[in-house]
């Protein structure tokens, strides 16, 4: 079995859908699909639930319209004969007097989750009965009888294996298995969601619960891009990563992947390969457990960097002093993604500053603290590890003309990361860009 997953935009309108669903039954073997609300749906549904929290039903009943009149066009453009068309009508009918029903008593957080679901519902049910009509033998797999969170609010793999396989033995002989992305239950039986990585996140559970062959992530891009095609000329995809490689470039501000997502193929061994549903021939990228040796493979940076500096000759040698550095950013839930030492100060830096006034604070009981906002990560990705002579030199070569405030590595044996000043980004990306891939 393949799982094949889709975004937002992939299903963003009946054209989109029709496209879709032709893409999946292209094959011959079964498959399982992971399907996004409609792009736009799950923020209108979140407007929703901001009125609800205001206690202004009104401002939450004409967003419910609006929506509802949208849908409502879709079916028209979607299907062609009266009985899919009432068929649809009428589940969807179900659904905004659902939403409709929060408006009338006491709104909980608990709610919330349960009114942004519903995106993701509506659009699997829409492309089911769509495939239905075509005459494909297809089927709805609620994500909610199988999809599942612990106390600790990460995935049950277990539970999550054991309760899609019961669906699946009571669904035998479809050629095509819709199911939700993102949605899921908590330990407690609550709709909740996965957070991190949604439907991506979906589909590689998923895939790994049922061993697939292939988890596909379709998106509007042809695979993962060796530097940023919005800002950098003359990118182009890169056509294999290696998982620790796609994790990094995904955490260090590729957008196409979510970090998270792709560590239940890595430990199963089932490759992802992202492609382009508007060019589905495309190859794509692969990502998989191999390693090209001796490759620098691509360059990602991720905005909103804030970098912390404490000096203290008095303290930093002390047993101790680390450990109560880092205990301060863990007391405020803050992740550290860089950091260098010195023999008389150390330097931080992180991409939540929401608490960065009361950690600031408490670091002032132990040395001098400076902060530079408006940094930039920028991190170039391959086999860099240190055996191979001469990476990190072809790296920092290209960054000779741009002001550098951190470097971090050997840390791992796939990344080295430069922190710059925002307003240096674009050049630093061109330049590494040129240097690297250009042949300049």
């Amino acid at each position: 079995m393949k799982v094949m997953k889709f975004g937002g935009t992939s299903v963003g309108s009946p054209e989109r859908m029709k496209h879709v669903s032709s893409l999946i039954t292209s094959g011959g073997e079964p498959v399982l699909v992971v399907l996004s609300a409609m792009s736009g749906t799950t923020n209108s549904l979140i407007e929703i639930s901001d009125y609800l929290y205001k206690k202004n039903p009104e401002g939450a009943n004409d967003i419910i319209n609006r929506l509802e009149k949208t849908y409502m066009q879709h079916v028209d453009n979607l299907y062609s004969t009266d009985e899919w068309k009432c068929e649809t009508r009428k589940f969807l009918r179900g659904e905004f007097d659902y939403l409709r029903s929060f408006t009338k008593d006491l709104f909980t957080s608990f709610e919330e989750k349960s009114i942004v679901a519903q995106g993701e519902i509506m659009s699997t049910n829409m492309v089911v009965n769509y495939l239905k009509e075509c005459g494909v033998k297809a089927v709805l797999l609620s994500a909610l009888d199988f999809m599942r969170t612990d106390k600790n609010s990460e995935p049950d793999l277990v539970y999550i294996k054991e309760k899609l396989a019961k669906v699946l033995e009571l669904n035998p002989g479809n050629q095509v298995y819709v199911t939700q992305g993102f949605i899921c239950r908590n330990a407690y039986g609550e709709v909740d969601n996965l957070q991190r990585g949604g439907s991506d996140y979906t589909a590689s559970l998923l895939g790994a619960a049922v061993n697939a062959g292939e988890i596909q992530i379709w998106t509007d891009i042809d695979g993962m891009h060796n530097n940023d095609p919005r800002v950098v000329d003359k990118t182009e995809a890169v056509r294999q990563l290696n998982f620790e490689e796609a994790a990094e470039l995904a955490y260090f501000g590729a957008k196409i992947l979510h970090p998270t997502c792709v560590q239940p193929a890595k430990f199963a061994g089932i490759p992802v390969r992202l492609l382009n549903t508007m060019e589905p021939d495309a190859p794509g990228t692969i990502i998989n457990n191999e390693i090209v040796q001796g490759k620098i493979k691509a360059v990602a940076a991720k905005d909103n960097i804030t970098a912390i500096k404490i000096k203290s000759s008095r303290m930093l040698l002390a047993t101790g002093f680390l450990r109560k550095v880092f205990e301060i950013f863990e007391s405020y839930q803050t992740p550290i993604d860089m950091i260098a030492t010195s023999e008389v100060g150390v330097s931080m830096s992180i991409d939540n500053d929401s608490h960065l006034n009361d950690i600031v604070a408490e670091l002032k009981k132990y040395g001098t603290v400076t902060v530079d906002k408006d940094m930039c990560i920028i991190c170039v990705v391959g086999d860099l590890d240190w055996s191979n002579v001469g990476f990190e030199t072809l790296a920092t070569d290209a960054m000779k003309n741009i002001p550098v405030r951190m470097i971090s590595y050997g840390g791992s044996n796939y990344n080295i990361s430069f922190l710059v000043r925002e307003c240096d980004k674009k050049r630093a990306l061109q330049s590494l860009s040129d240097t690297l891939f250009n042949g300049k």
